[in-house]
């Protein structure tokens, strides 16, 4: 039984039928990589995003073209969708009309205080939420003068002052969100910025790298900042395709109890292992894809790391000469065959999930 964390108390925004705070589920989010202007390949991600399990997907408008995709794009979807906006606030306008469920801004790059306040009133006319991020990348210059470079204080500073702005707009179906692609920095950020407000914060590592590498720095700073009971909504940025960051996101959130679905427990292999536990494993991962129940496998190379190390998961099995162990809550059960180990496995599987109902 994993330990819960405790989240924070945040105020809710509202994100079509998504609810972003500390009363619900965090949610997951991802962006397409596709030209919006083409509707047919951004509707054909979007729909691999939904099987992934993506709550909330962001598309950018960049021009007229992309606008008019867009607008397309809202109607043919059903998660919410979140138009990200940069340097031209009339492109806001239009994602707002379009049916925007939420826009993506940095108020400093949209243009004067007089273009902010108009996309601002027309989200809140239309009751489209805001994200607004701040990344250390596009501080703004006083700030760089005044800390030097983007430290963590510069960074929460500068989400403030956009919060405060919001607040004189009594604009308040609001997202925060400082990223970076240092990870102590952004965590260090996002603690500072959870001491002065009680907005929402949707967290994530910009810009972390490759599938395999940018997992793991994800892993690292997400991970982090969840643990500390901050975060709200997140999105693990991965070059590569956009519908793996999903997967990621789903694991990182389930090893630290934040979110259910099947969990994968396997040992390192050693010179005890006489089984192909690496092939096995990742069979029993593919598999367990299809499941959507709280339920934990064990895959052990042997019997020595098998039912007493995994003793306290749902099923598992630990692998002999040519066989397997298979067992239940580290009671053994049976031994199988090598190549009759998986069916057998999602049997015992599939067993005790009915016995639960």
């Amino acid at each position: 039984m994993q330990t819960s964390i405790l989240r924070r108390k945040t105020k809710i925004a509202v994100v079509g039928d998504v609810k972003i705070g500390s009363d619900f589920p965090i949610s997951i989010q991802s962006m397409t990589n596709t030209k919006t202007a083409d509707v047919e390949a951004t509707v054909a991600q979007i729909r691999r995003f939904e099987e992934a399990g993506c709550e909330i997907i962001r598309i950018t408008v960049n021009d007229d073209a992309a606008a008019c995709g867009f607008a397309k794009i809202v109607k043919l979807t059903k998660l919410p969708v979140v138009a990200d906006i940069h340097f031209d606030y009339k492109m806001a306008l239009a994602a707002i009309k379009a049916g925007a469920a939420k826009i993506r801004i940095n108020p400093g790059n949209i243009g004067n205080f007089s273009r902010v306040k108009e996309v601002v009133l027309a989200a809140k006319t239309a009751g489209a939420a805001i994200r607004v991020g701040v990344n250390s990348g596009s501080l703004q210059k006083d700030l760089l003068k005044k800390y030097g470079k983007p430290t963590p204080e510069a960074l929460a500073e500068s989400a403030i002052r956009y919060a405060e702005t919001m607040d004189n707009l009594n604009f308040t179906n609001l997202v925060l969100s400082i990223k970076s692609t240092d990870v102590v920095s952004t965590i260090a950020a996002c603690e500072i910025l959870s001491s002065k407000t009680d907005i929402p914060q949707h967290i994530g590592i910009t810009e972390s790298g490759t599938v395999k590498t940018g997992a793991i720095k994800s892993a690292a700073g997400i991970g982090a900042i969840l643990s500390r009971g901050i975060g709200d909504t997140i999105r693990v940025s991965l070059s590569g395709d956009p519908v793996e960051e999903v997967g990621v996101a789903k694991e990182i959130l389930k090893s630290l109890g934040l979110r259910g679905g099947p969990v994968l427990i396997a040992c390192p292999t050693c010179g005890r292992t006489q089984i192909n536990l690496p092939k096995l494993a990742e069979s029993v991962e593919e598999r367990l894809k299809t499941y959507k129940e709280n339920i934990s496998v064990a895959v052990m190379g042997c019997v020595v790391n098998g039912p007493g190390e995994a003793k306290e998961a749902d099923v598992g099995v630990a692998g002999g000469v040519g066989e397997g162990l298979l067992f239940v809550k580290g009671e053994s059960v049976k031994k199988v065959s090598e190549n009759q180990i998986i069916d057998e496995l999602f049997l015992l599987v599939d067993k005790v999930l009915r016995e639960r109902k």
